[in-house]
């Protein structure tokens, strides 16, 4: 059976009397391969580990291993095989995938990205004028398009609607549990084809293509410096805003970036 991960091919093992007839634990998914008689193998099995021959995930019986393959199944057989974008179910992909047959008239004049039409172009554009008019009302952050703004209000309402089946973690939209489920499966679908490095998800191929290729599509429309992400122009432009979003609750002092307050924050914690 595939991704089964059998321990010990000589599952039973049989001796001259019938009575005394012994057998291995080890069936296909089994951690085990102590030796039992016929008439003790049921009930030590009752105690017997099981574990999943792809993410080698332990379970405590061979029904939750059964149960828990299906993950793989679904993430294995929903998957776009031209860009790789994972759906919840095949019908999903089946429209998805029509889309890469259709025409995108309408292309970006900066990086050259198509799209079904002006309007979707339209919201692309603003990735790179660095514009963001959806606003946060309860934190001032700001978004590009409005979609994000609605993922971003869930940090503040504590919702994570999307739960792991495999490990019970929740998570704010689905994408993200999408890829955190590859953390399981060990599935990294996007392939770089310069230096055939692979990643969980499109955006950290598309990040990374640029290191091959220098591109830097971000421009600061303050001073023209120019930026391989978005994220970097977004921490640039701090630089000219005095903004500093993130700030220490034990001292108030606050940063530009969250990764200076988590280094400041060790000054209060030893």
């Amino acid at each position: 059976m595939e991704g089964v991960d059998p321990l010990n091919t000589s599952n039973i093992t049989v001796f001259a009397r019938k009575d005394t007839a012994s057998q291995t634990c080890s069936d296909e998914e089994s951690l085990c391969d102590e030796m039992f008689t016929t008439k003790r193998i049921s009930l030590h099995r009752n105690t017997c580990k099981y574990r999943c021959g792809i993410c080698r995930k332990i379970f405590s019986s061979k029904q939750e291993v059964f149960a828990h393959r299906k993950i793989h199944n679904k993430e294995r057989s929903c998957y776009c095989e031209i860009c790789g974008k994972s759906f919840g179910n095949r019908s999903d992909l089946v429209i998805h995938k029509n889309s890469h047959n259709e025409e995108k008239p309408f292309h970006c004049g900066i990086c050259g990205k198509a799209f079904f039409s002006n309007s979707k172009l339209t919201r692309h554009k603003i990735v790179h004028s660095g514009e963001k008019p959806f606003h946060c009302q309860i934190c001032g952050k700001s978004f590009t398009q409005n979609s994000n703004l609605i993922i971003h209000k869930r940090i503040h309402t504590g919702e994570n609607p999307f739960h792991c089946e495999t490990c019970g973690k929740a998570f704010i939209n689905n994408s993200s549990l999408t890829i955190h489920v590859r953390s399981h499966t060990g599935e990294k679908p996007y392939y770089c084809e310069t230096c055939g490095k692979s990643f969980v998800d499109n955006s950290n191929l598309t990040r990374h293509k640029r290191i091959h290729t220098g591109e830097k599509f971000f421009h600061c429309q303050t001073c023209g410096k120019s930026f391989i992400e978005n994220s970097k122009l977004t921490i640039h432009i701090r630089s000219h805003t005095k903004e500093k979003p993130y700030q220490c609750e034990i001292c108030g002092r606050s940063f530009s970036v969250n990764s200076s307050l988590v280094v400041h924050k060790r000054v209060h914690t030893g």
